[in-house]
């Protein structure tokens, strides 16, 4: 097998392996991967709305179903769509008080399981990790 090719099924795989890991740590609070990803998105805009748009553009797995991920964070209580009051046509969505109580669990269960994922791995190993996997995408 070539090495270029060695290597990409080598990172697929062990992408595969952190996303099982991360599903099976949030797992216990209901909520998928997509979910988890738009929880922390709205988190991050520090109590300002989002759109679709915004949101799909942040996500980390690019993906056209992002209404359906919101509707149901929503139907769980954990965000909310107001239609804005200027501009009809636009909505704005925002975390609930819920959805920040919960995400504040989820992101221990996820920190435990990231620190346990590179335990293996000395800080210098991390750094150089980093900067492979950023030279990669570039």
């Amino acid at each position: 097998m070539q090495m270029h090719t060695r290597t990409i099924i080598n990172l697929v795989y062990t992408a595969n392996e952190i996303n099982n890991s991360i599903s099976d740590a949030i797992k216990p609070f209901e909520i998928s991967m997509p979910q988890f990803n738009v929880l922390r998105i709205l988190k991050g805009q520090k109590g300002q709305p989002a759109n679709l748009s915004t949101i799909q553009d942040r996500m980390i797995a690019k993906m056209s179903n992002t209404t359906r991920i919101v509707d149901k964070l929503i139907d769980k209580g954990l965000v909310k769509r107001i239609q804005c009051p200027k501009n009809r046509r636009k909505v704005e969505i925002f975390i609930t008080k819920e959805g920040l109580t919960l995400l504040e669990k989820v992101n221990i269960a996820v920190a435990d399981t990231e620190k346990e994922i590179v335990s293996r791995l000395s800080e210098d190993q991390l750094e150089m990790l980093n900067q492979v996997l950023d030279t990669l995408r570039s």
